[in-house]
């Protein structure tokens, strides 16, 4: 083998090499670090518009609990490939209710505003529901135009169920920013 061989087969090596080090690094932040997922629908109008593109940061619930009004993403139980995103609302081992149109935990007004209106549907909330120690009640910001926990086809989630919290808006170009989520 002359030179000139042995030194494409060694660059080829190296080409070899660096790709299969950057699938492994994309495979690894995909599958724990973070995930890009669009916005598709109205239901978190107005924090997040539909077409909106964001980076979904699926390493923090590893170190620390959920908390009241974190924008999540889970998948819908019943398409594959689908996923929701939507507010925290109640948190494990609380009764979550609503009583005309607003939202009550553990007998008290929560008083948030993320609600743009006031719900005209409670669903199964209108009856009492006492979260176990790892379930979560979620809503959509845009409360009367959006399937969440009050649906029995989305219903209480469970923290295994939660893929990561919504982190940064990253299109359009003109709203990117890091998601607030208080």
């Amino acid at each position: 083998m002359s030179s000139k061989q042995k030194d494409f087969l060694k660059e080829l090596g190296s080409w070899v090499i660096y790709i299969l080090f950057i699938i492994g690094v994309t495979y690894f932040i995909i599958t724990f670090v973070g995930q890009r997922t669009k916005v598709d629908g109205s239901s978190m109008e107005t924090t997040l518009s539909n077409g909106d593109n964001l980076i979904v940061d699926k390493i923090s619930y590893r170190f620390r609990d959920p908390e009241r009004y974190d924008i999540i993403v889970f998948p819908y139980r019943y398409a594959e490939n689908t996923y929701y995103i939507k507010r925290i609302i109640g948190m494990p081992g609380e009764k979550v209710q609503i009583i005309d149109g607003e939202v009550y935990i553990d007998d008290e007004l929560l008083g948030e505003n993320y609600g743009a209106e006031v719900m005209v549907n409670p669903g199964i909330a209108a009856q009492p529901i006492v979260l176990g120690e790892d379930e979560y009640f979620v809503l959509g910001d845009n409360r009367n135009h959006s399937s969440d926990s009050r649906d029995p086809s989305v219903g209480i989630l469970k923290r295994e169920d939660l893929i990561g919290r919504a982190w940064v808006r990253i299109y359009p170009f003109n709203k990117m920013e890091v998601i607030a989520h208080e």
